[in-house]
This record gives C-alpha cells, sequence and structure tokens, in this order.
C-alpha cells in the first residue's frame, strides 16, 4: 500500500533522472509503500495544485526552469537556500515547505575526487540557478572563480565568452558548464569557447549527464583535459535529498 509519494517538479521533464533512479532504488531496496511521480508543470502556479491532488507527499526535487522561482512558495529556507537564491529540494511536514539546496552537497563531492594542484581558479559557464550551487560549493572550498554568459556586464565581473582567449584559459584552468548545451537530444550544441586553447592541465566538468559525454567534454578529452559529466553529482544530491525527505 502507498503511504508516501515524492516527485520532481520541472519542465519540460522529458529525461527525468529521479524518476528512474528512485524508482529502481523503491525496487532494489524493498521499499513497497512510496512512489515516486514526475511533475512536469508548465507553470510554477500550478504547483499548489500539485500539492492539493497529491496528499502523501512528503518531499519534492525542483529542476529547471523552478529552483528560484519556487521560492516564495515555501515557509522555510535553509541557510544554502537563503545565499544561493536557489532550491533543489523540499522537504514536506504538516503542510508546510522547508527547502534546501542539496545540488552544491553533490557538485561540490564530485567535483574535488580530480582535483591537482594546478587546478587553481574556474570559470563558471552560465548564471542560471544551478550556478549558484557550483558558486557556492566553489567558495566554501577557497577557489576564485568567474561567472561567463552571453552577456558581458563589468559591474558583476561576468565576463561573455567573446573575453575567453589562451591567456584567461592559461589562467583558469577548470571549466564548469552550468547550462543545459548539450543535452539530449540537442547533442550538437556546446559552450562557446576557444577549446583550441584547452591543455591536459584543464578540468572540464559539465552539469549534463545525459550523453555520457557531451560535445563540450568531447573537446576537452580531445586536448586531454580531465572530464567529469553531471551522473555522480545527480546521484549524490539524489542522495542527500532521500536523508532530507526522511528525517
Amino acid at each position: 500500500m502507498i503511504t508516501r509519494e515524492f516527485g520532481l517538479i520541472g519542465y519540460p521533464l522529458s529525461h527525468s533522472f529521479s524518476q528512474k533512479y528512485f524508482t529502481s532504488k523503491f525496487e532494489k531496496e524493498g521499499i513497497d509503500d512510496a512512489v515516486f511521480h514526475a511533475f512536469s508543470i508548465p507553470s510554477i502556479n500550478d504547483l499548489p495544485e500539485v500539492l492539493r491532488n497529491h496528499q502523501l507527499l512528503k518531499g519534492f526535487a525542483i529542476t529547471i526552469p523552478y529552483k528560484r522561482e519556487v521560492i516564495p512558495f515555501l515557509h522555510y529556507t535553509s541557510t544554502e537556500v537563503k545565499k544561493m537564491k536557489a532550491c533543489n529540494c523540499v522537504q514536506i511536514k504538516n503542510g508546510q515547505l522547508f527547502g534546501h539546496n542539496t545540488d552544491a552537497t553533490g557538485f561540490e563531492r564530485s567535483f574535488v575526487k580530480l582535483l591537482k594542484p594546478y587546478h587553481q581558479k574556474a570559470l563558471i559557464l552560465g548564471t542560471g540557478g544551478a550556478s549558484s550551487a557550483v558558486e557556492f560549493a566553489l567558495q566554501k572550498i577557497h577557489m576564485p572563480y568567474k561567472f561567463v554568459s552571453r552577456t558581458k556586464d563589468e559591474t558583476s565581473g561576468v565576463l561573455s565568452y567573446e573575453d575567453l582567449d589562451d591567456l584567461l584559459l592559461e589562467e583558469y584552468k577548470v571549466v564548469i558548464n552550468c547550462t543545459p548545451l548539450g543535452t539530449y537530444p540537442k547533442i550538437d550544441e556546446a559552450p562557446d569557447i576557444p577549446y583550441q586553447f584547452l591543455t591536459d592541465q584543464h578540468y572540464l566538468f559539465d552539469l549534463v549527464y545525459n550523453p555520457a559525454t557531451t560535445k563540450f567534454l568531447a573537446r576537452g578529452e580531445e586536448a586531454g583535459s580531465s572530464i567529469q559529466n553531471g551522473y555522480e553529482m545527480l546521484v549524490l544530491q539524489a542522495e542527500e535529498n532521500w536523508r532530507i525527505w526522511n528525517i
């Protein structure tokens, strides 16, 4: 008998890692009182209806494009959410929504494994909700960074892709893709960085996990760079979500 529901909020959800992961987890671990739903909602304003229709919901994850938009619906937010202004995990207790961010934890645990002494500074590609978690983790491990976006913003220090050259990539040997570019089915897309300046001392991390080797990572691999996709990060944050939902 189902007594607990969990889910993922996002739009669109054509490739839900979370639903596959938790459905498999429930089967492997003999958890037969829980079910995991994918709630593909075209507007965050549809969230209250989801909550009304699923009274057994104990928690849900949030993905693109609602990691920031969900915050006004929360009753309580963690210190991490307040700082990042992004939430990817909600625990429901007594009808109250408690917001957390486990992306930063998942990213940090996965990211640090391949770090070398010469990986001193990072470029963060993209300025969306996912980039906030990466920024939080880099601050925690004391790694200087700069954001890169399509539009330069001198006031906040955000670089444009046109600013990237050989000198900058020689200084910033870590490049982290926080954009959805390259995600299946648009596997031919990639961030517009000067790949010709990558070396075997660079480290490319892509939050995208499908495909396993994006065009961004493939170009890095060709240059001998260290590469890592977002799959392990997702597994780590999913397990952290599960821990929070069961507190």
